[in-house]
């Protein structure tokens, strides 16, 4: 059973920090893209942080300074540092995996964990 599963979200004031965490079971992720993807309130679903097979991590350039996108291969984890974040970043935060960075390639995701900054 293949499985993405977050934690690590939650309430916080403007300028604070959260650190997101997603494990991965089921399945061998290393040859894919991992990343974290946000949808916001009447949005679309948008790419914030990836990391692609070779390491190599990219980030939109709303977060770009802010976040830092970490992973531990050992634990099948996928970790989303966040810090000065402000209002705009709120949303529902996913992990999501596929075979390339690009969303439209992302197969499987978690289930999502609320980011609310006030």
């Amino acid at each position: 059973h293949v499985q993405l599963v977050e934690s690590g979200g939650g309430s916080v004031q403007a300028g604070g920090s959260l650190r997101l965490s997603c494990v991965g079971s089921g399945y061998d992720f290393s040859m894919h893209c991992m990343g974290w993807f946000r949808q916001a309130p009447g949005k679309e679903r948008e790419g914030v942080a990836t990391i692609d097979p070779y390491g190599i991590s990219r980030y939109a350039d709303s977060v770009k300074g802010r976040f830092t996108i970490s992973q531990d291969t050992s634990k099948n984890t996928l970790y989303l540092e966040m810090n000065s974040l402000d209002v705009s970043d709120t949303a529902v935060y996913y992990c999501g995996a596929g075979r390339y960075c690009s969303l439209s390639y992302i197969t499987i995701w978690g289930q999502g964990t609320q980011v609310t900054v006030s």
